[in-house]
């Protein structure tokens, strides 16, 4: 591992152990915040495979049923069935803090759905009110799985920027800053040899 290049000096010294004391403690803070992270990451990872599969299944139903509405209803008559929107929705989005991460959470306010039917019954199959019926009841938890979605892809950016961090100090910096001590504890310990040396060779022709 290359040392740092720096003047071995005792205060050198002092200093690149203050730094490696801190990017230790740095690199434990780090490490305890990638586990944390990862330990949320897989929560929303369960509940967003949950929430997909729940709402996969159910979305096939509804679409099934309006395809079987096609097929017993002309195409101009189905698109006039659906061309306006039966009930209202209100979003409310905020932010919440996980791990430093702000993620978005979003609330959903269902206006009234009395006119969730606007057009003839006459006009249409059966199948097609189930539809619109059900989809009309995932709206909330589409918006659900939109937002735990997003949630899931940032933190899974900030886990590999934390793994990056977490590496970058430990197999990096802190094997730098120990080699480069080690080197200057060495020169300092060979100075201070040479030194005692120096003045044993004076203390010995002075007394000679």
């Amino acid at each position: 591992m290359a040392r740092l290049n720096v003047n071995p000096t005792r205060m050198e010294l002092r200093r690149l152990k203050n730094r490696l004391k801190t990017a230790v403690r740095g690199h434990k803070l780090l490490k305890d915040k990638s586990d944390e992270t990862i330990r949320q990451f897989m929560i929303y990872i369960k509940e967003n495979k949950r929430l997909r599969e729940e709402l996969e299944s159910k979305l096939s139903d509804s679409l099934r049923s309006f395809l079987l509405a096609g097929s017993v209803t002309t195409s101009q008559v189905l698109e006039e069935a659906v061309a306006m929107p039966a009930f209202n929705l209100e979003l409310t989005t905020g932010e919440a803090n996980i791990m430093s991460v702000m993620v978005p959470t979003i609330q959903v306010k269902e206006g009234d759905k009395t006119n969730l039917y606007p057009y003839s019954f006459a006009a249409v199959s059966a199948e097609l009110d189930d539809s619109i019926k059900n989809l009309s009841d995932l709206i909330a938890d589409l918006v659900h799985l939109a937002e735990v979605e997003k949630t899931c892809n940032m933190l899974a950016d900030e886990i590999e920027k934390n793994r990056r961090r977490v590496n970058a100090l430990e197999y990096v910096m802190i094997p730098q800053l120990e080699e480069t001590i080690k080197y200057i504890t060495m020169k300092l310990d060979e100075n201070e040899r040479a030194a005692t040396i120096r003045l044993m060779k004076v203390k010995t022709v002075i007394q000679q």
